[in-house]
Order: C-alpha cells, then sequence, then structure tokens
C-alpha cells in the first residue's frame, strides 16, 4: 500500500487518506472462511475496497454491514489504479448531482 501511496496524484492522495483504514478481515462466506476473511482497507458510505488474496488483487464490493462484504469479485487490480478510478468516478457522481 506504501508504494501506491507514493505514486498518488495529490487529488488522489487526499480521497484516499479520507477513506483509509487500518487493514482489517471482513467476512465473506464462503469463499473467505478459509483464510479468516479478506483485508478491507478503504471504507465509502455503502462500499469498501479489499484485497483478494486468491486472486492477489483489488477489489469495490458493497458493504452488507460494517465488517460484512456483499459481493465476492476476483479482479486483479492494482490499489493504485483502483483508488485512482474510484476517485474519478466519485467526481463524476457529485458532478453529475449538481
Amino acid at each position: 500500500m506504501e508504494d501506491a501511496e507514493l505514486l498518488m496524484e495529490e487529488p488522489v492522495k487526499r480521497f484516499w487518506d479520507r477513506i483509509k483504514i487500518p487493514p482489517e478481515k471482513w467476512q465473506l462466506p464462503p469463499l473467505g472462511d478459509e483464510g479468516g476473511g479478506f483485508w478491507v482497507v478503504a471504507v465509502v458510505g455503502q462500499k469498501c475496497v479489499w484485497y483478494n488474496d486468491i486472486e492477489e488483487g483489488f477489489n469495490i464490493s458493497r458493504a452488507s454491514q460494517f465488517g460484512q462484504i456483499s459481493r465476492y469479485s476476483c479482479n486483479q487490480t492494482d490499489l493504485l489504479i483502483i483508488i485512482s478510478n474510484y476517485h474519478h468516478d466519485f467526481l463524476k457522481a457529485i458532478a453529475s448531482e449538481a
């Protein structure tokens, strides 16, 4: 995560600093049962950014409740790319509501 942070452009880094949490295991049965869950690294509203150690990449999924990932994803996306794209989509959504 530190490598990705060093490469983030300033607006993306500010966004990341506001959404990141200390990595913690969240549940996603049955696929996450063996490893005790998946590492969530950021939360925005009802969505979370999490690391899939099976596929070795980051994903964004809805959280059914805090500590529970709703849907399995198997992207192999780098953290820098997923946060940059999420930041772009977030700004686009805000602009469309204005």
